[in-house]
C-alpha cells in the first residue's frame, strides 16, 4: 500500500514511516527540513528512512499548493497521514505567521489534494493543547475546546474544524489524533526531556516553569505509533473521528526532573520561574475512546521511556552536540 506521510523527518513522522516501511508499505515522506530545531537531527532520521527500498523523500513546503498537488499526482497515495506542523506553544507567541502558513495553509492544501485524489482515509495530528485551560480532568473528546490559550492550540483546533467540513461536504474520512507530550529517542530538542538532560549533564541551570507544579501526560513514542498505525488501518471508525492518544498517567514536573536526576546520577541546577504565557497547568488524557476504537493500550511508564532517551542521548554525542551547537548559535 502507498502511504503519504508528512513531517517524515520529524519525531513522530520518522517513527511512523519506519514502522510502515518495516511492515511492507511504500512511503512517500514529505518534509521541509526547516530550522525550528537542528536540521542535522532531521537529516539523521531521514538517512535511516532512505535505507529502505520502499521510501521516497521529498523536500516540500506544504504551503506551496502546486508542489503538494504534484506529489499527490505522481505518488498516488491510498492513505494520508499528516504529521507536519509548526510545533511549539511558546514559539507561537513571537512567530504567529509561521503557524498561519505551516498549520493552516498547508492543511487546506492537503485536504484539497486528498479530496481530488479520493483518498480513503486522512489521518492527522491534533494536540492536547486544544483543551486550553480546561480544569476538568481527565480531558475527554467530548469536552468543550472553544477556548485555546495559544495560537498553536488555535491552529490545531482549526484543523479539526476544517477536517469536519471536508468530511461533511466531500465524504472524506478524517481521523484527528490529539497527542499528549510524546517522548523517546531521537525526539524533539525543544521538549523539556531533551533540554533538561543536556543541561543537567553540563551542570547548567534548567528553567522550571510554574515552579515545577505543571503536570504532563508523558506518552512514549512506541505507544503512540501503535495507536497511530491502527488509526490508519483499523476497521469500524466513523467518517469523522477525534481521539486522544495519551498515557493516562499525568506526572508532576518535579517528579519528572527527579527521574532524570536518578537516571543521570546527577542533580539538576534549577531556576524556578513563573508560568509561561500559553502553557497549561496540566494535561491528562481520557483514553477510553482510544481503547475502544483503536485497541490502544499504552504500556511504557515514564521512567522506562526516559531511560531509553538518556541511553540514546549519551550514545550519540556527535549528533547531540550538533543539535546543541545549533540551538546556541541560531535564533529562529
Amino acid at each position: 500500500m502507498k502511504i503519504l506521510v508528512t513531517g517524515s523527518a520529524g519525531f513522530i513522522g520518522y517513527y511512523l514511516s519506519k514502522y510502515l516501511l518495516e511492515s511492507g508499505a511504500m512511503v512517500l515522506g514529505i518534509d521541509n527540513f526547516n530550522t525550528y530545531y537542528s536540521p542535522e537531527l532531521k537529516k539523521a532520521r531521514n538517512d535511516v528512512l532512505e535505507s529502505y527500498n520502499g521510501y521516497t523523500s521529498l523536500k516540500v513546503d506544504l504551503s506551496d499548493r502546486q508542489l503538494v498537488d504534484s506529489a499527490f499526482s505522481s505518488f498516488e497515495p491510498a492513505i494520508v497521514c499528516h504529521l507536519a506542523a509548526q510545533a511549539g506553544v511558546r514559539y507561537s507567541l513571537q512567530n504567529p505567521y509561521t503557524y498561519q502558513k505551516s498549520n493552516l495553509e498547508a492543511f487546506v492544501n492537503l485536504l484539497e489534494a486528498a479530496k481530488r485524489s479520493r483518498i480513503k482515509r486522512f489521518v492527522y495530528a491534533s494536540s492536547s493543547s486544544v483543551y486550553g485551560g480546561n480544569t476538568k480532568m481527565p480531558y475527554s473528546e467530548d469536552d468543550p475546546v472553544n477556548t485555546p490559550i495559544s495560537l498553536y492550540a488555535a491552529t490545531k483546533r482549526a484543523n479539526e474544524l476544517m477536517a469536519y467540513t471536508y468530511t461533511h461536504l466531500w465524504n472524506m474520512q478524517t481521523i484527528g489524533l490529539r497527542f499528549f507530550t510524546v517522548h523517546g529517542a531521537m525526539g524533539r530538542p525543544d521538549m523539556a526531556y531533551w533540554s533538561f538532560v543536556e543541561n543537567i549533564l553540563r551542570s547548567e541551570p534548567i528553567r522550571v516553569f510554574n515552579y515545577g507544579k505543571n503536570k504532563r501526560d508523558f506518552t512514549y513514542i512506541d505507544d503512540i505509533i501503535a495507536g497511530l498505525n491502527n488509526a490508519l488501518f483499523i476497521d469500524g471508525l466513523a467518517p469523522y473521528e477525534i481521539i486522544n492518544l495519551g498515557n493516562n498517567t499525568p506526572v508532576e514536573l518535579m517528579e519528572f526532573i527527579g527521574t532524570l536526576e536518578d537516571l543521570l546520577g546527577k542533580k539538576a541546577v534549577m531556576e524556578m520561574v513563573e508560568p509561561q504565557p500559553g502553557d497549561v497547568a496540566a494535561t491528562y488524557a481520557d483514553i477510553e475512546k482510544a481503547r475502544r476504537k483503536l485497541n490502544f493500550a499504552p504500556i511504557t511508564d515514564l521512567r522506562t521511556g526516559l531511560e531509553v532517551f538518556v541511553n540514546w542521548y549519551q550514545s550519540n554525542p556527535e549528533l547531540t552536540e550538533k543539535v546543541r551547537a545549533f540551538r546556541r548559535s541560531y535564533a529562529p
